[in-house]
């Protein structure tokens, strides 16, 4: 009967993966995951436009030529504001 109850821990024990393998291969795992997420938050702060895009003339006439826009807080000039209130 000893020999079926050695027979089946060896079996169980071939089965089972090394604890240290295990821990390896899920360590890999997580600096693996842990490097694609910092290039795709590094991706995410590139800006989706080149620099000097918004800086065309194009795009400066709409903000000039539309009070709803060009009066819009931080795009007014701020000596304007400081004009306004010496009155």
């Amino acid at each position: 009967m000893g020999f079926i109850m050695e027979f089946a821990e060896n079996l169980v024990l071939r089965l089972m993966e090394d604890p240290k393998e295990r821990d390896r291969k899920f360590r890999e795992h997580v600096y693996a995951t842990k490097a694609r997420c910092d290039k795709t938050l590094e991706m995410w702060s590139y800006p989706l436009r080149p620099y000097g895009f918004w800086t065309f003339d194009r795009h400066n006439a709409q903000n000039f030529w539309d009070p709803q826009i060009s009066q819009v807080q931080g795009r007014r000039d701020p000596y304007d504001d400081l004009l306004h209130h010496h009155k």
